[in-house]
C-alpha cells in the first residue's frame, strides 16, 4: 500500500507531476507504463475505447500514433473531445487526462515514423486499421508484397498514418489508500493557468 498523496507533494505543473510519476512507473517496471486507454465518442454519442501507446509528452500534451482511417481517427474528426487513462495498478495509481485531440504536424509524424524499426514501418502500410478483412492471410500477403515493393531504399511515409496530440484540459492524479479513502487531485486549466483541487474518492 502506498503512503498516500498530499497537496504539498504535488508539482504546480501537472505535466511535471506526470513526468515524475511516469519515471517512477518505468523505474519499478510497470508493464507497458506508456499504455493508455483512449476513449473517443462518435458524432452520434456512441463511446468506444482501446489501448494505445504514449510516444512522447511535453507542455503541449500527450502524443500517440494511429492510422487516420481508423475508428478512433474518424471519431476524433467528428468529436475531438477525448479521455485517456494510465492504469498503473502496481503502484496503486492512475492518471486521467481529458482534453481535445489534434493532429500533429507532418514533420513531427515523419520524424517518429522514420525512427521505427523497418517491420513497424511496413506494418503501418499493411493494415487499413478498423476495416473488415476476410482472413489473417490477407495481412500476411500484403506484408509480403510490401517487403518486395520497398526492398531497396527507405520506406516512404504513408499519408494515412500519423500522430495526434491530446491537449489536456483536466488531469487527475489518483493514489490508492486504505479503506477506499483514496487521494485524488484534479488540475484544471483556466485562462492559461492550472488550478488544483482535491476530489472525494
Amino acid at each position: 500500500m502506498q503512503s498516500g498523496l498530499g497537496r504539498d507533494q504535488l508539482n504546480n505543473d501537472p505535466m511535471l507531476q506526470f513526468e515524475t510519476w511516469f519515471k517512477q512507473a518505468c523505474e519499478v517496471d510497470v508493464v507497458d507504463a506508456n499504455a493508455m486507454s483512449l476513449a473517443t465518442v462518435s458524432a452520434g454519442g456512441r463511446p468506444s475505447i482501446r489501448t494505445v501507446l504514449l510516444k512522447t509528452f511535453d507542455q503541449q500534451g500527450f502524443v500517440f500514433f494511429t492510422n487516420y482511417t481508423s475508428q478512433k481517427a474518424q471519431e476524433i474528426a467528428e468529436n475531438s473531445s477525448v479521455a485517456a487513462l494510465f492504469p498503473w495498478t502496481e503502484l496503486e495509481r492512475q492518471v486521467e487526462v481529458c482534453g481535445k485531440a489534434e493532429r500533429i504536424s507532418i514533420a513531427e509524424s515523419l520524424k517518429y515514423i522514420t525512427s521505427r524499426p523497418r517491420g513497424s514501418q511496413l506494418g503501418a502500410w499493411v493494415s487499413r486499421q478498423s476495416s473488415v478483412i476476410d482472413s489473417r492471410q490477407t495481412l500476411v500477403k500484403r506484408m509480403a508484397n510490401l517487403k518486395e515493393r520497398f526492398a531497396n531504399g527507405a520506406i516512404p511515409n504513408p499519408t494515412f498514418w500519423g500522430g495526434y496530440r491530446i491537449v489536456p484540459e483536466t488531469i487527475e492524479f489518483w493514489q490508492g489508500r486504505e479503506g477506499r479513502l483514496h487521494d485524488r487531485f484534479e488540475y484544471t486549466k483556466a485562462n492559461g493557468e492550472w488550478c488544483t483541487q482535491r476530489l472525494a474518492p
